[in-house]
């Protein structure tokens, strides 16, 4: 005969209370809580507010989209809301000297020499669909979409160096330039910025024409056909060399020196739209444009023109087509200044 263990022996109700007592002589294990992630507000479309002037800058929330005029585009059908441009993204008001003393010459003459390497020429020249005009209304259509995303303005040149060396490569039917210019900004943005803007707002913007697999597909073949070449030199970089060296040499105070190199931004925002200046390369365009805003500011110091090494009759030349540009656009740049240095600028009279 077998005797049975005497834990057998124990009631059901028993070993419930002791393995609830074995519970409680237990640690308390405390849980690991995940972040709760808020989920973002959807990017609000832009408010159409038509800048006055007579040149492709003035149309600046005119969809580039083909196959519409202005009556039937979001910009008009939403104009009871205008609102003007958000502000340009707000740039570092100190200058570090230190760090130009060091890199500055090196990076600038390793730059310089691979400026004619990213520098495209005709881009039109193998588009049967797209224009001058088309690329001025698209251009002119993207530079208040990076300033709603308060993007940086390397951002927007890289944008413009991507879709013209893009440009030189394949041709674009008219009805998918508009999706070529988000997926440069998309390229540009991945670059340069920390947040570059989601896919999801970049396709808000073109009014749902184009799908996120659209988007996606040119954006390996625009990689593709760059080679994954995308490290430009652009004219932000060299305005920013030009506006160190003269604060280095002591040609500047830092105030005026900071001052014309934002009124050099707007100056070549307006040539960024304009086919006619992309014969210029970068560095030549930003010692012209940094000139001219000295001439603007009437700063008793101008920078000196020699700084880029361009030949004396490239530099007039391209110093006269901005004076012309600034003159037709006298309105839209003022609207695209901040207050306080527009307030000092003067427009017209040192331009004639």
């Amino acid at each position: 005969m077998v005797t049975p263990c005497p834990s057998s022996l124990v009631s059901p109700a028993a070993r419930a209370g002791k393995r609830d007592n074995d519970q409680n002589l237990r640690a308390p294990v405390k849980k690991s809580r995940r972040p709760r992630l808020r989920r973002k507000q959807p990017l609000q479309p832009l408010q159409p507010c038509p800048l006055p002037g007579d040149s492709g800058v003035c149309d600046l929330f005119e969809s580039p989209s083909s196959g519409s005029d202005g009556a039937e585009s979001p910009a008009a059908s939403a104009a009871l809301g205008c609102s003007p441009l958000p502000p340009p993204a707000q740039e570092a008001v100190q200058l570090d000297l230190q760090t130009f003393r060091d890199y500055g010459r090196s990076c600038y003459v390793f730059r310089k020499a691979r400026e004619s390497h990213f520098h495209p020429r005709e881009s039109l020249a193998r588009q049967p669909q797209v224009t001058a005009e088309s690329r001025c209304k698209l251009l002119s259509w993207l530079i208040p979409v990076h300033r709603q995303f308060r993007l940086s303005f390397e951002s927007l040149c890289l944008t413009v160096n991507t879709l013209d060396r893009f440009l030189t490569t394949t041709p674009v039917a008219a009805d998918c330039f508009q999706l070529l210019g988000v997926t440069s900004l998309l390229i540009a943005c991945k670059q340069v910025e920390v947040h570059p803007p989601r896919v999801k707002q970049l396709l808000a913007l073109c009014c749902g024409a184009f799908s996120r697999q659209q988007l996606c597909n040119l954006e390996c073949i625009v990689l593709h056909k760059l080679h994954f070449s995308l490290g430009a030199p652009t004219i932000s970089f060299f305005l920013e060399h030009f506006t160190h060296a003269r604060v280095e040499a002591g040609q500047a105070e830092v105030s005026e020196a900071l001052e014309a190199q934002a009124l050099a931004r707007g100056v070549a925002e307006l040539s960024l739209a304009d086919y006619a200046f992309t014969s210029y390369t970068p560095s030549l365009l930003a010692i012209c444009c940094l000139a001219l805003a000295d001439r603007m500011l009437q700063l008793p110091r101008p920078v000196d023109l020699r700084l880029g090494g361009h030949p004396e009759a490239a530099l007039q030349d391209c110093l006269g087509k901005l004076q012309l540009l600034v003159a037709i656009n006298e309105a839209s740049l003022t609207h695209m200044l901040p207050f306080q240095i527009r307030e000092k600028c003067s427009l017209s009279p040192k331009l004639k």
